[in-house]
């Protein structure tokens, strides 16, 4: 490392070449993405380990991985780096008209949320958002977002943890048992209080028909029967071509039940159930944002009328 004295940070181009590598996802992608050889940016990467005397990388043949050091010494720089970049271009002026590139989980980004952010754009000249469906979470830290909707349940981990995000509760909505009109009709002899006799649709997993059985006073079994659809909008499709029984909220089948597309199931004994709630999450700093601002009142008060 460098002495008592003498510069304080490794050298501005390796830190650029080490941030641009594992971001990324390669040297030679890095090498495209700066302009220069891809030997010169191996150079800048032997260069930054010999600053801190400690390795930060680990080589495996032609794969370059992180240690534990280096992921997190990198975690921090690509901050960084992203906090100059938007700073330069909230500064250049080139951000005024940039979208609010908003993450959310497919389900509700296909079934209500798209539908809503019409509305906005209509109701709000020039704030422009970009939707990205996506089963993870963006790393806000480094600006790979601006915003995020997740859904919680409850028990989950808790969030809003991370240092530096700030969130809100955008709505906690009812969950219920729905199916096609044509399924619940040849099924209403054998709707009965045992769910194990009726064709259930899962997400990635059951854990959600658990917690639903659970709430209304019923201990499920270890397993529940029926096929995994991996996502809330797909297991939705499969509803409505009577391939079987799905929990969803007003958020996701609002549409469907006004246009008789599905129906609440008449499970005798039991009734929809609050198993968690989306939660909005974005950068503290970023939080008073004027579209992002007006984009959670806007969220909130449609929120309020479906509910």
């Amino acid at each position: 490392m460098a002495e008592s004295g003498s510069i304080a940070t490794p050298p501005f181009a390796s830190l650029r070449a080490f941030e641009a590598v594992f971001r990324l996802g390669g040297i030679r992608k890095a090498a495209v993405h700066l302009g220069v050889n891809h030997a010169v940016v191996s150079r800048h990467i032997k260069l930054i380990e010999e600053w801190f005397g400690l390795p930060l990388v680990e080589r495996s043949g032609h794969r370059l991985c992180l240690t534990e050091p280096g992921a997190r010494y990198h975690a921090r720089i690509s901050a960084a780096f992203a906090e100059i970049t938007i700073a330069t271009e909230e500064l250049a002026g080139l951000r005024n008209d940039a979208p609010l590139r908003l993450w959310c989980i497919p389900g509700l980004a296909i079934q209500w949320l798209s539908g809503q952010l019409a509305i906005f754009e209509r109701t709000h000249p020039g704030s422009r958002i970009e939707l990205k469906p996506s089963d993870v979470s963006p790393n806000l830290m480094v600006h790979e977002a601006d915003a995020d909707i997740r859904y919680y349940r409850d028990g989950d981990r808790a969030r809003g943890e991370v240092r530096g995000l700030r969130g809100f509760d955008l709505a906690r909505p009812e969950v219920m048992a729905v199916a096609s009109p044509q399924l619940v009709s040849s099924l209403s002899a054998a709707i009965t209080p045992d769910v194990l006799s009726l064709p259930l649709l899962h997400e990635e997993n059951d854990l959600e028909w658990r917690a639903w059985i659970r709430l209304n006073g019923v201990e499920p079994p270890e397993r529940l029967p029926g096929p995994l659809c991996y996502h809330a909008h797909l297991a939705l499709a499969a509803a409505r071509q009577g391939r079987g029984i799905a929990l969803a909220s007003r958020f996701l089948v609002g549409e469907d039940l006004a246009q008789g597309n599905l129906v609440e199931v008449p499970l005798p004994g039991m009734r929809p159930q609050i198993l968690g709630g989306y939660v909005l999450v974005a950068r503290e700093d970023r939080w008073s944002a004027p579209v992002l601002a007006a984009l959670r009142t806007f969220l909130r008060r449609q929120v309020a009328e479906l509910l």
